[in-house]
């Protein structure tokens, strides 16, 4: 699919939300999931293709090196009545292809993507919702608190440059905050993990915690085994992801992505 830039706005310093709308989004339908995806085609400067195109009929007709970047993202929001789609972009200067489209993105520039798909749907029935991650994980994240059920715990932990990288969330739930704050040393990679071990989460057996924890590579791994061998929790109640990791580019990060994730698997 693809559809066209409406209007872009800066939520914080480095995350930009691309809005898209217009008549090419009616077909658009985004299910239940609360971290539904989309696989952005990012066309490169100078392509022998049009700003509308076919990501398989360019691989079939075009050399590799002018075939679309392919990133990954979240769903920020879909307003179905009025077919506008929102995409939240981390920037980080000109780095990357995504954030660096997004930053200059303007009203009519286009954008293609596969998609949507997701996997993850906060359980109304878990006793308590644990969300933690990064700004790659906060579309989500924001997602699932929206939908939890009046009243639900949730105890979410994210991770940021900084107070002016905060955003405000809301949810229905009884919501246990804390936005924790890079400082750009070696440390950084541990906040996340420190912060869930200090979180008061139910033991296995007096109740059960569905975990959603999405974001850098080691933080994700860190947390994730944490959860399993420390929390003792199930792992069919978790839903970990690493986005990508931090001193590799993304098209690096995609070379290994496979065999890290096969590591963190056999963690435990």
């Amino acid at each position: 699919m693809h559809a066209r830039v409406t209007e872009t706005r800066w939520l914080t310093p480095t995350l930009v939300r691309v809005v898209l709308g217009g008549d090419d989004l009616a077909g658009f339908e985004v299910g239940p999931e609360t971290d539904a995806y989309v696989n952005l085609a990012l066309r490169p400067d100078g392509s022998p293709y049009d700003a509308v195109f076919d990501p398989a009929a360019v691989r079939e007709e075009h050399p590799r090196e002018t075939w679309p970047a392919r990133r990954r993202y979240t769903v920020a929001d879909w307003d179905a009545e009025r077919h506008e789609l929102s995409i939240d972009f981390v920037v980080h200067g000109d780095t990357g292809a995504a954030g660096r489209w997004a930053a200059t993105a303007g009203p009519g520039d286009v954008l293609v993507w596969e998609g949507p798909s997701g996997g993850y749907r906060p359980d109304p029935a878990a006793e308590v919702h644990l969300l933690v991650g990064d700004e790659s994980a906060l579309p989500a994240i924001a997602a699932s608190l929206r939908v939890l059920p009046p009243g639900a715990r949730a105890v979410v932990r994210l991770l940021c440059d900084g107070p002016a990288h905060e955003v405000a969330l809301e949810s229905p739930g009884t919501l246990d905050l804390v936005w924790l704050h890079r400082r750009g040393d070696d440390g950084d990679v541990d906040l996340l993990a420190g912060a869930v071990r200090a979180a008061d989460l139910p033991a296995a057996a007096a109740g059960r915690v569905q975990a959603f924890v999405h974001g850098e590579a080691d933080e994700v791994r860190a947390v994730r085994r944490h959860l399993l061998a420390d929390r003792g929790m199930a792992r069919a109640d978790m839903s970990c992801s690493p986005y990508w990791r931090r001193t590799m580019t993304d098209e690096a990060w995609r070379a290994v992505k496979r065999d890290f994730v096969a590591a963190m698997e056999a963690d435990a």
